[in-house]
């Protein structure tokens, strides 16, 4: 059976990230993933200046906007 194992390549270097491998020589296929980009780099997306501050919000996420006596498709 195939095993997964995350590990970084660094200057010829492999670092585990998790367990070792319990093997001593074995046949692999490495697939290189790009780099991730920490969270504290990434810019943060802002709106259009057009539509910037326009936004109105109606109801809450959990409830309703419009009461459910007034739903068509409850009738």
């Amino acid at each position: 059976m195939l095993q997964s194992y995350e590990a970084i390549y660094d200057h010829g270097q492999i670092r585990w990230l998790t367990d070792k491998p319990p093997v001593e020589e074995a046949h692999v296929i490495v697939t290189m993933l790009p780099a991730q980009t920490s969270a504290a780099s990434q810019t943060r997306r802002a709106p259009s200046a057009r539509i910037a501050g326009k936004g109105t919000i109606l109801g809450d996420i959990v409830a309703p906007v419009v009461p459910e006596g007034d739903w068509d498709a409850l009738k």
